[in-house]
């Protein structure tokens, strides 16, 4: 069965599978959200008079049954059924009859599609969300845990100037915290309303999109019927790009781990639990964990480019090529989800290292706090600067005795000795207040009610 076919007209049997490529797994994914955008396409319609009350309410049933049914695991794409919207239709039609026949009204399979991918795009992004704050959450209570343990600062991998582990873990937070913002404006752009748009050129019926908007708990409508559908694609892409966002903060974590984990550096150890070993070399610990991380994640930040490659030179309108999108961004929602799970877990084992910067190699950090000693002395920068250059060049400078440049007396915002997580968090906790999700779950609540 398909939407689109008519009497008597038979596809080639090979260009039905190339065309429909891999809809029907990827479309098990849009399955609960083709179930709440049929309740609310129904409800429109009765509203304006082409259902009665009567047919609502069995619909309705209905599509709340599909929808349990989804939930539990038990729905699936028939064989010789083109896709979920079609699958759903046939269930609706066996069950109902003529009734099932009548939901299609005043909407075409691209708007339908389209307002599927709106509604799984917000769902996933605030999943995303809610899994990048448990991380951001780990980091900072790190942060607080190592917020004395010393570590060396790195410019160009040479040793630069005294970091922390509390600075360490701080910074991917405030990483994570903008990349919320990202994620944000992913989630507001997907939380718009196409349900009406039909093939991108609207309907002679009066639709009431305000009505399936409010209903769906959609921030707003796309207003203009050609842009709705000139939405797809825009709509992956951003996602996309928020989701590439976070994977760069979580692939430049996961090489400071590979790094400072190994023994030339040796500032934390991952647990033996978190390792692999060497067929041949029996003293191996190996940190696949991380490894994996910075690679799938590497991988991601690629993905928002093959979306603008699929989408390059596309005119107005709907066009086939767009189908290939799902393939891009709903296995990608999956693979940052787990990248955050598993970097979560990582991140809660991992082992820091203290007095670390108590080893005379480390004398040079301090370089820069003997320099800021002179100054305070009265010295010019500048004449600081080179005389302390001078006591490295002819091995004269020191660090131990009652004027030490290791005692540290960093004070300003965001330094060692001034996290200011509590900033960082209200950061936070802004970007995740501003994406509106209470007001989604309640429209939902209210669409799904068993009245």
């Amino acid at each position: 069965m398909k939407l689109w076919q008519k009497e008597g007209v038979v596809t080639d049997e090979q260009i039905e599978r190339f065309t429909v490529g891999r809809d029907r797994d990827l479309d098990l994914y849009l399955a609960p959200f083709d179930a709440l955008g049929n309740i609310a396409h129904a409800t429109m319609l009765q509203s304006i008079g082409l259902l009665t009350e009567g047919e609502l309410l069995l619909l309705k049933a209905q599509l709340v049954a599909i929808y349990d049914e989804i939930g539990e695991g038990e729905f699936a794409i028939e064989d010789g059924v083109e896709d979920v919207h079609s699958q759903v239709e046939l269930l609706l039609t066996r069950q109902l009859g003529d009734i099932g026949k009548k939901i299609h009204a005043g909407r075409s399979r691209n708007d339908q599609v389209l307002v599927d991918l709106k509604l799984f795009t917000r769902d996933r992004l605030w999943a995303v969300a809610e899994a990048t704050r448990r991380v951001f959450d780990t980091l900072i209570t790190r942060s607080e845990q190592h917020k004395d343990d010393l570590l060396p600062g790195y410019t160009h991998l040479q040793i630069a100037m005294p970091s922390s582990f509390g600075l360490w873990f701080g910074a991917y937070a405030e990483g994570l915290a903008d990349d919320m913002y990202m994620l944000q404006t992913a989630y507001r752009f997907a939380n718009r309303n196409p349900l009406g748009s039909g093939a991108g050129y609207g309907s002679s019926f009066p639709l009431n999109r305000t009505m399936t908007t409010e209903l769906l708990g959609f921030e707003g409508m796309h207003v203009n019927v050609v842009y709705a559908q000139m939405s797809r694609g825009k709509t992956e892409q951003t996602a996309l790009n928020a989701l590439a966002a976070v994977a760069s903060t979580l692939s430049r974590l996961a090489m400071d781990v590979c790094l400072y984990n190994s023994q030339n550096f040796g500032f934390l150890t991952l647990p033996d639990a978190l390792t692999t070993g060497s067929s041949i070399m029996p003293h191996k610990k190996n940190p696949d964990v991380a490894e994996l991380l910075r690679a799938k994640t590497n991988r991601l930040k690629a993905l928002p480019m093959e979306v603008m490659l699929v989408m390059s030179n596309l005119p107005s309108g709907y066009h086939r090529d767009m189908q290939l999108l799902k393939e891009v961004l709903m296995p990608a929602f999956d693979e940052i989800l787990d990248c955050l799970s598993i970097a979560q877990f990582m991140l809660e084992k991992i082992e820091v290292k203290a007095n670390l910067l108590d080893s005379a190699k480390y004398d040079l950090l301090f370089s820069v706090e003997r320099v800021n000693q002179l100054v305070l002395g009265g010295m010019p920068f500048r004449e600081a600067y080179q005389t302390v250059g001078r006591e490295i060049a002819e091995h004269t400078y020191r660090t131990d005795g009652p004027a030490s440049p290791r005692e540290l007396h960093h004070t300003h915002e965001g330094s060692i000795g001034n996290l200011m997580n509590e900033q960082i968090v209200a950061h936070m906790d802004a970007a995740i207040t501003g994406f509106g999700a209470e007001q989604v779950k309640r429209a939902i609540d209210s669409l799904m009610a068993r009245e």
